[in-house]
């Protein structure tokens, strides 16, 4: 008898293992939603892109925009070629 039972489960294993491991998933998820002490999901959350538009207005509105550097200092010219890849 235990021949056949192990034969049925080794052919249907993922038939039946799918079930269980889509139950077990659903709970996991259920109870961590429920113990999570951040409410605020992290698709409601700001995104990347605003958060970096927000910090590049406010460096924007900080920075003076009287002061200049002089365009005959050539500072972000590289002298060379192969000086490129230092300049930042």
């Amino acid at each position: 008898m235990w021949p056949i039972i192990a034969g049925f489960v080794r052919t249907y294993a993922v038939y039946i293992t799918w079930p269980i491991a889509a139950t077990v998933g659903f709970i996991g998820y259920n109870i961590e939603s429920m113990m999570r002490k951040d409410k605020n999901p992290a698709w409601r959350a700001k995104s990347t892109q605003e958060r970096r538009d927000e910090r590049i207005l406010e460096e924007m509105n900080s920075k003076d925009v009287t002061v200049v550097t002089s365009l005959k200092s050539k500072s972000d010219i590289p002298r060379t070629v192969l000086g490129r890849n230092d300049m930042q």
